[in-house]
């Protein structure tokens, strides 16, 4: 089996670049062609502040997964990273989903292709291994066809207690969660050696002297980042549980960010009393630190491809003869 990376239809038109329009004009348009195509705007958190302002719904892998099913237009316009796409329309094959730029991949997704996996999994079964395979949702859709259970940031934990004590586990493709979760779970763990370009690029001497300068601060961390960052963070949640902390939180606080910049958005919405201060990050091209910690996939996701994803009902993500498994094992783990 081989990867389907984007099984979408394109059209050339919406690959033209951005002409400057106003923004305000555009989520007004956006708002009209809502109701015009009977659509509904899932968000995730990493996407930029202005689109989650005109989506119906905004939440982390989990939780849009889930709202997806409870949607009742006709249309599922996802903004974020291909994989979320395929997941709303494998949960939702009757229903038309779309999203505002094809090209929108995921370092994680990218680092395990199916093809690769099946043979790992062949390998070690010939080696006498009994195990079930866990994937991340960061996984394309095809790679989830072959898995036995999926698993977010959310919701991890309280699978991992659901995989039998006798089997052992291959946990795909996050080696930096997988590590996190065998510390947490007790549980050992085969790792594949995938790992996110964004959670991987944060500096630690830019953190310790984040830490120093702002002695009272406290360091949230998503359990993406590599150990190194965990081991000074104060609180390891996904996107999903940092938003639920800094609300619980009334006393104004000085937080350290360690994920993906634009979480900092729904942060500050939700609790405003706080001072947020994202984690630098190293560019890999020339190896300074900069508070660029964004995702080149989800910042594909643009107003003015929004609004041209929904005037022209395109790219669709349209259905696969592998979302059938895909969909058995996401609905046991997810739904």
């Amino acid at each position: 089996m081989t990867d389907q990376t984007f099984p979408i239809i394109q059209t050339d038109s919406l690959d033209l670049p951005d002409v400057y329009e106003d923004p305000l004009d555009l989520m007004d348009e956006i708002d009209r062609l809502k109701v015009d195509k009977d659509a509904t705007i899932l968000a995730h958190y990493y996407v930029d502040g202005e689109i989650q302002d005109v989506a119906d719904h905004c939440g982390d892998s989990l939780q849009l997964a889930r709202v997806a099913t409870t949607v009742t237009t006709s249309t599922i316009l996802f903004a974020g990273v291909h994989f979320m796409g395929e997941s709303a329309k494998i949960l939702n094959p009757e229903k038309t989903v779309i999203m505002p730029d094809l090209h929108a991949g995921c370092s994680l997704a990218e680092s395990c292709p199916a093809d690769k996996l099946l043979a790992y999994q062949h390998e070690l079964r010939a080696k006498g291994h009994d195990f079930e395979t866990v994937a991340y949702i960061n996984t394309s859709a095809s790679v989830k066809s072959l898995c036995d259970w999926i698993v977010t940031s959310g919701n991890a934990r309280e699978i991992i207690d659901r995989v039998p004590a006798g089997k052992e586990i291959l946990f795909v493709p996050d080696q930096h969660l997988g590590r996190y979760l065998m510390e947490v779970t007790g549980r050992d763990m085969i790792l594949w050696p995938g790992s996110c370009m964004v959670h991987e690029v944060f500096s630690i001497q830019d953190l310790l002297r984040a830490k120093k300068n702002n002695p009272q601060s406290l360091v949230l961390a998503h359990p993406e980042c590599p150990k190194n960052i965990l081991e000074h963070a104060d609180f390891i949640g996904g996107t999903e549980k940092m938003r639920k902390f800094v609300t619980a939180e009334t006393k104004p606080l000085t937080l350290l960010i360690a994920t993906e910049a634009n979480m900092i958005h729904p942060l500050q919405k939700a609790a405003p009393q706080h001072t947020y201060i994202p984690v630098p990050g190293i560019m890999t091209s020339s190896g300074e630190t900069c508070a660029c910690n964004r995702c080149p996939h989800m910042a594909l996701n643009t107003l003015q491809k929004v609004r041209n994803c929904l005037k022209n009902s395109q790219p669709e993500i349209v259905w696969q003869p592998y979302f059938e498994k895909a969909q058995a094992v996401m609905r046991k783990s997810l739904l």
